[in-house]
């Protein structure tokens, strides 16, 4: 074999491998978003995972389906995380509170989280289809009022690792 030849042999071996050890995009289309949502139970609150992968194996991010009967309205959260949340709100309408203080807060069976029965001095906002909020960890944030069920996603960077694959 030439000596050009085999240069050019190395140099497509070499770009394969490297192909086969980049990153794997991920994904979740609409068709897969709408039917998990849609399984969702309608009776209760419901933040479960779509999908939740490894990236570059110094953290995870999660893909949550949220759906949010208008009543009864729940309480508010402070997640004691470095996980951030981004809500992409899918449909309906409602109030969302965040920052401020929790008021009368109790440790959540999880360990992870407190809740409140409401916030004090937050930032409030209306929030509807097609609007995008960031949540960082370790900052209180409630649903205050729901003008209609509501249906979300939550994208969860997890510096921490918490979450696991799925």
């Amino acid at each position: 074999m030439c000596k050009a030849a085999s240069a050019l042999l190395l140099v497509l071996l070499a770009s394969a491998a490297g192909a086969q050890d980049a990153p794997v995009a991920t994904d979740v289309t609409s068709a897969d978003i709408q039917k998990f949502i849609n399984a969702l139970p309608r009776d209760a609150v419901s933040d479960r995972p779509i999908r939740v992968v490894e990236v570059t194996g110094d953290y995870r991010v999660g893909v949550y389906g949220v759906f949010r009967p208008q009543s009864p309205l729940g309480g508010a959260n402070l997640h004691r995380v470095n996980t951030t949340e981004i809500y992409y709100m899918v449909e309906g309408v409602g109030t969302l509170v965040t920052g401020g203080e929790l008021i009368d807060p109790t440790p959540a069976p999880s360990g992870t989280s407190i809740r409140g029965s409401g916030i004090r001095g937050g930032v409030s906002r209306r929030i509807t289809k097609g609007d995008v909020v960031i949540i960082p960890g370790h900052t209180p944030h409630w649903w205050s009022d729901l003008e209609t069920d509501i249906e979300y996603l939550i994208f969860r960077p997890d510096p921490d690792n918490r979450i696991p694959l799925r």
